[in-house]
């Protein structure tokens, strides 16, 4: 369910479609090209910004994806930097809406980017209920992000948060369902919660998705899975849809975008959607 937070972000369209810029491998992470620097890193973010938009994109993401192997809090010079990438993309495109991940559940380290470079929105990890995911114990945040929100005066940045997050085990709260999570999240004042598949590019399960619209009245994004031949299936069912692997190349995260690919899913969600 839309709220005024969400349609004062993203409007009244019936599903928005959020493309996912992989930004490439930061400072001081082990795949960081030296040679070409922060004006290379910089160049990309652009130029997929531009590709976005040339494919009428409903609104951008951006990820620090390249910097595995991922740690949990990254150093400021990670902060910095997606906080400068942010505010470029912004200057570029400044009417699309724009949102940020930091990666891994680095979620106090993205709202203090998106504060910098005037995002509208963050995707944040482990917002509930702790967890195992691939770099460690996870704890759940709500508490300290949502108070450190307030502390930096980000009110207008929303906090859409994963549940049952991809890439994690989740044997501790196996008596949980997902669409408890998904309540506890709307109750500790998540502004969206976002269902995934169990890794990168890995779809949603139907019937789950089902089960969270229909246990909370705040918006449900779809985080990972969405391809040109499901997408009508999803857009009904979601508020948004956020799009990474398959607008590249392959269907590979790794590779440049396809605007075919973008253009593809953009009409099946139309069509979906109505």
């Amino acid at each position: 369910m839309r709220t005024p937070t969400f349609e004062r972000i993203f409007g009244t369209r019936p599903c928005t479609v959020i493309g996912m810029i992989h930004v490439h491998a930061l400072p001081g992470t082990p795949r960081h090209d030296a040679a070409g620097g922060f004006p290379a890193l910089l160049d990309h973010a652009l130029a997929e910004a531009a590709t976005y938009r040339a494919c009428g994109i409903h609104a951008l993401m951006l990820e620090n994806m390249h910097d595995v192997p991922y740690v949990q809090r990254p150093g400021p010079e990670i902060t910095a930097s997606m906080a400068v990438l942010l505010r470029e993309v912004r200057r570029a495109h400044p009417d699309i809406p724009l949102g940020v991940q930091v990666l891994a559940g680095a979620n106090e380290e993205a709202l203090a980017a998106a504060l910098a470079a005037g995002a509208d929105f963050v995707r944040a990890e482990g917002f509930v209920f702790g967890h195992v995911a691939d770099e460690g114990w996870m704890d759940a945040c709500a508490g300290r992000i949502l108070r450190y929100r307030r502390a930096i005066g980000a009110g207008r940045v929303a906090v859409f948060t994963d549940i049952k997050k991809k890439h994690s085990a989740h044997a501790a709260t196996a008596d949980v369902d997902i669409a408890q999570t998904a309540r506890a999240a709307e109750y500790f004042l998540s502004d969206g919660v976002i269902v995934t598949g169990a890794a990168t590019g890995e779809s949603a399960n139907l019937e789950e998705l089902r089960a969270v619209a229909a246990a909370v009245r705040i918006p449900v994004l779809v985080g990972s899975g969405i391809t040109e031949a499901n997408a009508a299936a999803y857009a009904p069912l979601a508020d948004a849809l956020i799009v990474g692997s398959y607008f590249k190349q392959g269907g590979d995260w790794k590779n440049p975008l396809d605007p075919d690919r973008i253009r593809a899913v953009l009409a099946a969600v139309e069509g979906g959607a109505k």
